[in-house]
């Protein structure tokens, strides 16, 4: 059971890595990638909520434990495979708490 835990971690990895590439400026110039010029490099956009509020946050959270728990969530909810960027799977107040604590 250790192996497939630690094979999902892998994959879960490699799909954010996928999604940090399409909806970040990670390592490129936002008019190579079409992004709007208010995503900073090393950043990326979750949607957060009922309303999927846009915020833009730094990669370095993904380094969070409790950030990579709602990744996690995120997941089991909403899967990776859509264009929008990554749906984060809790309450806006919530998610402002804890990105206020990590970042």
């Amino acid at each position: 059971m250790g192996l497939r835990k630690s094979h999902n971690k892998q994959a879960q990895a490699l799909v954010l890595k996928k999604i940090i590439k399409k909806c970040s400026s990670f390592g490129k110039n936002n008019d190579e990638n079409n992004l709007p010029n208010d995503v900073p490099k090393g950043h990326f956009v979750v949607y957060v909520g009922e309303r999927r509020s846009r915020y833009i946050v730094p990669i370095s959270c993904l380094d969070h434990p409790t950030f990579q728990d709602l990744l996690q969530r995120s997941e089991e909810e909403f899967g990776f495979n859509h264009d929008m960027g990554i749906i984060i799977p809790c309450q806006e107040v919530d998610f402002l708490s804890l990105f206020s604590m990590i970042a």
